[in-house]
């Protein structure tokens, strides 16, 4: 992947119109990585500044957008917001890292410049944690909408036909096998510790495509998950939004992503279970693809 110089000197940590001056420690890190995120940027950001849980900071990091980006966030006077520029393009991986290395707060929020919170998603993630005295729940995820540039729905996504509460790592694990796809979610539905990411590092991108899911399964080895059924998070698709644009191998990269972690799994999978699970996620491939076909064709 290229990498491209700043066009425009960095200004380090500097702040949106002067920058944050929020000087306590916060419970919540959200962070934004955004490159050429225009005004899907600023309904990301105004997502979360509409939180009604207050304790948390909100962190965009620039990685060289060359679209006037960051002006959309100029007239915001929230002393939570703080706004950062990479001094280089680092590319999505090394920009999601950037914000993993920023974060302040003990729990961790990645939003996609793209996507949008629900107003109670911090709210009700936030609890799930705190109730948690062991700390052996590694992540809380949710339910979440399929929306398109124009913010309508289009579908909804999440653990179909399950209730929300706590779900076993190995359960999660193989409902992601069974079903060939990532049922955790995109970073939107995903609230996490800070402690647990420094303990597991960085995230790997050398498989762009489940970058996220990677990460999931590496929380997962340290704890449960926790559903909400509650559609808490929107995933955004778009002509030129990632996800798109690098899904046509998702079956094979799907697949090759179950064979690595095959390990991890207790008792291993089946033959069988193996085999059902590489079918659905060609499947889901295709599926997929003509959803985004049909969807843009309309655009």
């Amino acid at each position: 992947m290229t990498r491209r110089r700043c066009r425009t000197q960095a200004s380090g940590s500097g702040g949106c119109e002067g920058g944050s001056t929020m000087t306590a420690r916060p419970l919540v890190s959200v962070c934004i990585p955004t490159y050429n995120g225009g005004v899907l940027l600023r309904a990301a950001v105004d997502s979360v500044l509409a939180q009604t849980w207050a304790d948390f900071e909100l962190i965009v990091i620039d990685d060289c957008s060359n679209d006037g980006s960051m002006d959309y966030l100029q007239d915001i006077r929230d002393a939570r917001l703080r706004c950062i520029r990479n001094e280089r393009n680092l590319g999505p991986e090394g920009n999601w890292n950037r914000c993993l290395a920023e974060a302040r707060g003990s729990l961790f929020k990645l939003l996609p410049h793209d996507d949008l919170l629900a107003p109670e998603c911090l709210a009700q993630q936030v609890s799930v944690l705190q109730a948690d005295e062991t700390q052996r729940i590694a992540l809380v995820f949710s339910a979440r909408q399929v929306i398109g540039p124009d913010g309508k729905v289009l579908t909804r996504r999440g653990l179909s036909g399950q209730l929300g509460g706590r779900k076993s790592a190995q359960a999660l694990m193989r409902e992601c096998l069974y079903r060939g796809t990532n049922v955790i979610g995109e970073p939107g539905a995903v609230l996490l510790r800070k402690s647990l990411a420094d303990r597991i590092g960085a995230f790997d991108g050398r498989n762009a495509y489940l970058i996220d899911l990677d990460y999931w399964f590496r929380l997962l080895a340290h704890g449960d998950g926790y559903y909400c059924d509650s559609a808490l998070a929107s995933f955004r698709v778009w002509p030129s939004s990632w996800s798109v644009l690098i899904g046509a191998e998702q079956d094979v990269d799907f697949n090759n992503f179950m064979a690595r972690m095959r390990p991890s799994f207790r008792p291993p999978p089946s033959a069988a279970e193996r085999w059902l699970g590489c079918v659905r996620a060609k499947l889901n491939k295709y599926l997929r693809l003509a959803f985004y076909a049909v969807y843009l064709r309309r655009r």
